[in-house]
């Protein structure tokens, strides 16, 4: 083997370890978000706004604020999702709601004890909202602060959003129709028996 062979063979391998370390290394952003149900809402019931972290390792704390809309929204309740609590008792808070404001300040979940925090993905919170009125509801995050087991801060991508909600559907067309047949069918039938 000559010595470019060598020296090619070398580098190549060097790459190639170089690249799976590279990706083995790499880390993936956590991302906070929210879905919604129904989505949109519907003027004159309820919403259940879910707050989801993906992708996060060693979550043992965490704390927000979230913004809303109250001319179209108002908040209810909030509950604990089970993200933290599948590994053991948490201290929680659903924060505290201002819907003069149209805000829930600082709604947080701690586990007690040492150990890991959870990894992966799963429901921080539930979020049940009245949608009082026909419009659009910007959702914003603030005072976001998320925990390892360290107590280190936690970097992650905040995604707001916003949710629209539509007014009370109208019957459908065809549901109008099948009444209108019905009756036509109804009345011909009387008419029938009539003669």
């Amino acid at each position: 083997m000559s010595c470019w062979q060598a020296w090619k063979k070398s580098f190549c391998t060097a790459l190639f370890v170089g690249l799976v370390s590279t990706q083995a290394t790499a880390q993936v952003t956590p991302v906070l978000s929210i879905t919604a149900t129904p989505d949109p809402g519907i003027s004159g019931s309820q919403v259940t706004l879910n707050v989801r972290i993906t992708g996060v390792v060693d979550l043992f704390a965490w704390q927000f604020s979230l913004a809303f809309n109250p001319a179209v929204m108002q908040a209810v309740s909030g509950s604990q999702g089970s993200f933290l609590t599948s590994l053991g008792t948490t201290s929680y808070s659903p924060g505290v709601i201002d819907n003069s404001a149209g805000k829930v300040n600082f709604a947080y979940s701690a586990l007690f004890g040492p150990g890991p925090g959870a990894s992966g993905t799963g429901i921080l919170a539930n979020m049940t909202f009245n949608a009082i009125s026909v419009g659009s509801s910007a959702l914003t995050f603030s005072d976001v602060l998320f925990l390892n087991a360290n107590l280190d801060a936690i970097g992650l991508q905040v995604n707001n959003r916003s949710l629209t909600v539509s007014p009370i559907p109208e019957p459908t067309t065809a549901l109008l129709l099948v009444a209108g047949l019905a009756g036509v069918g109804a009345l011909r039938l009387r008419k029938m028996q009539a003669a």
